[in-house]
């Protein structure tokens, strides 16, 4: 009878895991679907930093970041910020198809003679993070 006992209780507990296991493969294949979903847009940035060199006091300077989308659906930019409030910025309102290019428009207007270094962050609908692009120069 014990040994009745023992046999029932392994059976239980094996029939058990095979139920654990099912809910997990479910769990990594949405995972993987959901991973490819969030890859299908991609986009590659001309550049990333942009060294504006010298510039005059007081006067706006517009500095243009070109990207491409490299993937296979179209990207949307869904916002462009930049890190003062000296720094205005414009962007492609519209989806930006495969294989075609758009940018981003930071205008850096200088109120301080000396070297700056500022940042633009752009939030895509192709990555999870957002991208920050840098300008950097010497305001004269």
């Amino acid at each position: 009878m014990k040994i009745i006992k023992i046999s029932m209780l392994a059976l239980v507990l094996g029939l058990m895991s095979f139920s654990a296991i099912a809910p997990v493969k479910t769990l990594v294949s949405n995972v993987k679907k959901e991973t490819t979903k969030t890859t299908a847009a991609t986009i590659v940035w001309k550049a990333e930093t942009i060294d504006v060199g010298e510039i005059p006091q007081g006067t706006p300077k517009a500095i243009v970041y070109e990207f491409k989308n490299t993937g296979k659906t179209a990207v949307v930019i869904t916002s462009v910020q930049g890190s003062c409030g000296c720094t205005a910025t414009d962007y492609t309102k519209e989806p930006v198809l495969p294989g075609k290019s758009a940018k981003v428009t930071a205008t850096y207007n200088a109120a301080n003679k000396g070297g700056f270094t500022k940042t633009v962050t752009v939030t895509t609908s192709a990555e999870t993070t957002p991208k920050i692009l840098t300008l950097k120069g010497t305001v004269i």
